[in-house]
């Protein structure tokens, strides 16, 4: 295939046909004509040697090659946007974009708040959208970073990607505040008698590998997607959680918990704001690192690590 013969606004073309799988909406979509968006489509069977679009009854469905390229069209289409809106020079006080940073509600909550109280403050034509880390995040990390501005993610879960360190976290343990059973503090035999909540991602992988290597196995009860809802699963019972220190300190009041140190020393959390290299040179993304590696600063000024 010779790429420099292609037409790149097929690319635009074949996500709005698989997207809306109607050649009129499709062209609505992308402010072309139902003739012209037929001649695309035209265009990209030919290409393909493929219908993509097959009719069954009154509608269209994607043959298994289309159901194929459709989040493939996506990703290319994501990553060419990216791309020809590199900018050599960047002024916060004056561009309007968004950028679009995956993340775990934890870092939401602990860091992107934070960031975006500075960019509030710096840019007020920036916007930024975080989107939940997928499931995907640790085999397609090439993928998710070429069609996002930045992924907020510990260190020890992914590498050989270029990374700012912003901030550092300790793990600590939720129980209730009336726990019949444990104190001012926790042993190791209590870890692997008591019940669990657990974050059901993988994404605290260091601190999990942790307890393996401890010969900690614990008696998940309740696991779920969402590190701030641990404190209402943990209240007025006998489980305990494993949760970062500084989300901790922000949940404590909503629920009736208390933090209890582990009883052994719990590895840190590093955490990191990761890009894909495309994105090194990018003057809007070199400010965004910036922003971002101040405000980590200021956070660990603020609470001494």
């Amino acid at each position: 295939m010779n790429l420099s013969r292609l037409d790149l606004n097929l690319v635009v073309a074949l996500r709005a046909l698989l997207e809306e799988r109607n050649v009129t909406r499709a062209g609505q979509r992308v402010g072309l004509s139902q003739p012209a968006m037929s001649a695309a489509l035209s265009r990209l069977r030919r290409h393909f040697d493929d219908d993509l679009l097959a009719r069954v009854g009154g509608h269209y469905e994607l043959t298994a090659l289309g159901q194929v390229l459709l989040d493939r069209a996506s990703t290319a289409y994501d990553l060419l946007e990216r791309l020809f809106a590199s900018q050599a020079d960047f002024d916060p006080a004056t561009e309007s974009r968004e950028f679009k940073l995956v993340a775990s509600d934890y870092a939401v909550a602990v860091f992107g708040a934070e960031l975006a109280r500075a960019v509030h403050q710096e840019a007020p034509g920036i916007r930024l959208r975080f989107a939940q880390t997928p499931t995907t995040v640790v085999d397609a990390t090439d993928t998710l970073l070429s069609t996002t501005d930045g992924l907020l993610m510990p260190h020890g879960v992914i590498s050989d990607f270029p990374a700012t360190d912003l901030y550092q976290d300790r793990w600590v343990f939720l129980v209730a505040e009336d726990h019949p059973s444990v104190d001012d503090r926790l042993t190791r035999e209590d870890l692997a008698r008591l019940p669990w909540v657990t974050y059901q991602r993988t994404y605290d992988a260091p601190a999990v590998r942790q307890l393996g290597m401890l010969g900690i196995e614990p008696r998940v009860e309740v696991s779920v997607d969402s590190f701030q809802i641990m404190p209402l699963l943990v209240s007025g019972t006998r489980r305990i959680a494993l949760i970062q220190a500084r989300l901790a300190r922000l949940l404590a009041p909503l629920a009736a918990v208390r933090v209890v140190e582990p009883p052994y020393e719990a590895v840190p959390l590093r955490e990191a704001l990761w890009w894909h290299p495309v994105h090194t040179h990018d003057a809007a993304h070199i400010w965004l690192r910036e922003t971002a590696a101040r405000v980590g600063r200021r956070m660990a000024d603020e609470t001494g690590g």
